[in-house]
Order: C-alpha cells, then sequence, then structure tokens
C-alpha cells in the first residue's frame, strides 16, 4: 500500500475507492477506527466461514466494539470488546463457545494484536 498527504492527513488508493485517513474525523477514518474494525471484521469474517463450514444457517450477525484507551500513554488502544449478536440461529451455547475460540484462533487481525492489546469477546443469540 502507498499513502500519499493531503491537506489534513493521508490517503490510499485501493481496488475498492479513496480510503481517507486523519486524525480529525471530518476528514477521514482514524488510524484507531481501521484498526478496531479490522479487528471486528476479521473476526466476524472468520466466524461466518466456520458457521457456513459447519452448516449453521443464521440470518445474521451483528458486532459491536467498545474500546478503551489509555490517556497516559499517547491513547492507546489497551482493550477491544467484541460483543457478536447471531440472529436467526439454532445453536447451543457450548457449540457457539467453541466457535468463538475456532474464531479467535483464526482471526489474523486478532493474533496479530494478541499480547499487546486485551480482546475480549462475547455473544448472545436472539
Amino acid at each position: 500500500m502507498e499513502f500519499h498527504m493531503k491537506e489534513v492527513g493521508f490517503y490510499t488508493e485501493t481496488a475498492n475507492g479513496r480510503l481517507n485517513i486523519a486524525g480529525d474525523e471530518s476528514h477521514g477514518f482514524r488510524p484507531f477506527q481501521l484498526l478496531v474494525s479490522s479487528v471486528a471484521v476479521c473476526s466476524g469474517g472468520v466466524m461466518r466461514k466456520i458457521l457456513e463450514k459447519k452448516r449453521i444457517p443464521y440470518e445474521d450477525v451483528h458486532i459491536k466494539a467498545d474500546v478503551i484507551r489509555n490517556p497516559d500513554m499517547a491513547d492507546r488502544i489497551e482493550k477491544i470488546h467484541l460483543h457478536f449478536t447471531l440472529t436467526g440461529i439454532e445453536i447451543t451455547e457450548p457449540q457457539m463457545e467453541k466457535i468463538m475460540a475456532l474464531t479467535t484462533k483464526n482471526c489474523s487481525m486478532v493474533q496479530s494484536v494478541m499480547g499487546s492489546i486485551e480482546i475480549e469477546e462475547t455473544f448472545e443469540i436472539k
């Protein structure tokens, strides 16, 4: 990837269009938002693949990401709590706990930040 400076922040061109990145949210995505999004969406994508491989039907997967940052250490991300809400799925809690463990194990973004950012993953079934 290549990043080009603009008046406020930077941008990169991707196959899906231009991605603007800046510390000021009015000029693009903030870097911490991209990091949290990467962790959340990677986990969600891995979970979907696991559900499909196990032939477990579902209607929707919603992810809520809560972030704890440390203002005394350059607003470092200390913890990301991912809460998955699954709709239209018939699964037992023990089965879902196994899927959550597989999701954590196989998500490259979670594995990349493991040891430096605490990742907590919870779920509910509707």
